[in-house]
Parts: structure tokens; sequence; C-alpha cells
């Protein structure tokens, strides 16, 4: 059985540390901008949730690259 690349096995495990670096300043500065706006949880859920999107289409867009 051959070992997988080792190259592509570190580059998905760096984005998925990106993603979870990403996801907790999404989350801080969901947290920061509530609380100086005043307004009820709206960005606490709106900004991970777009970074979440961003990094499932920069993910999508390297697979489909990757298969032509």
């Amino acid at each position: 059985m051959p070992l997988p690349d080792s190259n592509a096995w570190l580059k998905y495990l760096g984005l998925a540390a990106q993603l979870l670096v990403m996801i907790g300043l999404a989350v801080y500065a969901g947290l920061w901008l509530d609380k100086k706006l005043g307004v009820a949880p709206l960005f606490i859920i709106l900004l991970p949730l777009l970074v979440l999107g961003a990094t499932f289409y920069q993910l999508y867009k390297e697979t489909v690259k990757k298969k032509q």
C-alpha cells in the first residue's frame, strides 16, 4: 500500500488550522462589533458563517482545479 503524498496531507492540515484561526477571529470580531454597535447577536452569527462559506469555496476551487 503506497504512502499518501505528505505534502498534500500537510496542506490540508494547514487549511484546517487556518479555518480554526479564522473562525476564532470572526467570533471575536463579531462579539466586539455587537458590543460596540449595541445590536442583537447579529455579527457573531454572520461573520463565522461568511468565513466558513469563503473557506469551503476556496477548498472547492482547489479540489476542482486538481481534477483537471
